[in-house]
């Protein structure tokens, strides 16, 4: 009789578990669909949203965040070969990694959290993306208003004469490139060293001044200048859609939506949802 009573003890304890964990599996997915729903309504809501977007949003279109663990700073110093004077020291040195660096880019298509934001920007709900990525993904995506902090590798610039390339004119150029002046072609991208393109900054500020909402997706916002941006809205009392993998600094203020996940997972869950709630 003891031995049933425990027997029974044991297993109504066993049921109650496992539906205190269904239970909770299923408050957590009806949090996150309450928080996507609460995004879609900022959104729709908003008379200006910006995106601020990092190597997170191009991690699932296979190019690796260049600051991971095997990302191409663990192969090289970038304080070395991606520093303006490296280049204007030994290029073809540095071409070295330029060639891995254009490989880990070659032939890569934009992903579904490119995409939600081109969709986001076509229905009239997105002013402008500032990215930090090199890759031109957000304009194979079809996003129009793209601002590039760190420059854009589809094209070469001659830090000599100035003339700028598309890559694919400098395929006849030599291996490295060089400009009808002779000298070798760099990336037009952002080395250390280098200024942001002061256009980026004014057309930012413009962007930033009247925005009443920015998505932060796939960055931990941590490098300047483009940390300081959502950090402007923030002491302008204004809204942040966080969309990262993991919490960030941002994602514990109160101004703060943070909606944990892959942003190829994510934004097109957010889309879906702001057009059935228009």
């Amino acid at each position: 009789m003891a031995l049933s009573i425990r027997r029974l003890s044991n297993a109504i304890r066993k049921t109650i578990s496992q539906r205190w964990a269904k239970g909770t599996r299923m408050s957590g997915i009806r949090d996150e669909n309450d928080k996507i729903r609460e995004a879609a309504d900022l959104i729709l809501e908003s008379s200006s949203t910006l995106a601020l977007t990092g190597a997170g949003i191009s991690v699932d279109s296979g190019i690796p965040d260049f600051r991971s663990h095997n990302g191409l700073w663990a192969k090289y110093d970038p304080f070395d070969y991606a520093h303006i004077d490296s280049f204007r020291a030994d290029p073809h040195r540095v071409w070295t990694m330029i060639r891995e660096m254009n490989e880990l880019m070659e032939g890569k298509d934009p992903n579904p959290g490119h995409r939600g934001l081109a969709d986001l920007e076509s229905m009239g709900l997105l002013e402008a993306i500032i990215t930090q990525n090199i890759d031109n993904l957000h304009q194979d995506a079809g996003s129009q208003k793209v601002i590039e902090f760190h420059g854009n590798a589809k094209r070469l610039i001659c830090i000599a004469c100035g003339k700028s390339y598309s890559k694919s004119e400098v395929k006849s150029l030599g291996d490295p490139p060089e400009c009808s002046c002779g000298q070798i072609l760099k990336p037009d991208v952002v080395f250390f060293g280098e200024m942001i393109p002061p256009v980026a900054l004014l057309e930012t500020q413009a962007y930033a001044t009247r925005a009443e909402l920015m998505i932060v997706a796939g960055t931990s916002a941590q490098v300047a200048p483009a940390n300081m941006v959502p950090q402007l809205l923030i002491e302008k009392g204004k809204r942040l859609i966080e969309i990262n993998l993991e919490s960030t600094h941002l994602s514990h203020n109160p101004q703060t939506l943070h909606l944990e996940g892959s942003t190829s997972d994510i934004l097109p869950l957010l889309v879906e949802e702001v057009r059935k709630r228009r």
